[in-house]
């Protein structure tokens, strides 16, 4: 019993996890880097720091370089169009020299650098597809735990992310969207949206709670006087 208790509860929370797993797509850079060993090695920038995005017309967000520790980078892996069913072509263990994923965070975005097998035909498939220019862009997948929203009155906000808890991966993608623009699924704009109404219903429940207290401080006035 405890044993089907223990899958249950796994199965819960690996679907609360997928439920709240947001997809950042943008044109960033991903190049083959030619080895003379034969050792295929890609280059790329999954993800930027302090550029305002479109998310689906709702809101525009950035993502604060503050949002983003070394804790995050330590185990991710590097996949094709968010193929999580498929075998990672590299994954980061730690971040470190002997990782075949490495990280390198700067002020301005985080950069990847990725060793793959040149035995391994998807390896060889996705190089060939950088080095034609059919895989333009990069994204990643990931969990947000800190944000702060602004212009909340406006059709359209502005969310910055100021912490992420989790990175699954990272992956080099066929369809990037436009520069300065995002593109994610339903699912992933569910998350999102969510946020953006708790947000909302935040802001709204303080301007009652002031209204309240400005309401009895003028009664309060108007008894003393």
């Amino acid at each position: 019993r405890s044993i089907i208790m223990n899958q249950i509860h796994k199965f819960r929370k690996e679907k609360e996890t997928m439920k709240n797993r947001e997809i950042r797509t943008i044109i960033g850079k991903v190049e083959s880097r030619a080895e003379e060993d034969g050792k295929i090695t890609l280059v790329g920038q999954p993800i930027v720091f302090n550029q305002r995005t479109n998310i689906g017309g709702y809101f525009e967000e950035e993502i604060a370089p503050e949002a983003i520790d070394d804790s995050v980078l330590r185990d991710v892996c590097f996949l094709v169009n968010h193929d999580f069913s498929g075998i990672p072509l590299a994954r980061s263990r730690n971040n470190n020299a002997n990782s075949n994923l490495r990280f390198a965070k700067s002020n301005f975005a985080v950069d990847m650098e990725a060793d793959l097998d040149p035995k391994n035909p998807k390896a060889i498939e996705l190089n060939s597809a950088v080095e034609r220019g059919d895989i333009p862009g990069m994204s990643f997948a990931f969990i947000v735990d800190g944000e702060v929203w602004s212009n909340l009155d406006s059709d359209y906000p502005n969310r910055r992310i100021t912490h992420i808890s989790e990175i699954f991966e990272v992956s080099a993608v066929t369809w990037p969207a436009y520069e300065g623009t995002s593109i994610q699924s339903e699912r992933s704009l569910e998350s999102s949206l969510e946020s953006l109404k708790r947000a909302r219903e935040e802001l709204e429940s303080a301007r009652v709670r002031s209204a309240k207290v400005a309401e009895l401080n003028n009664e309060l006035k108007e008894i003393q006087s």
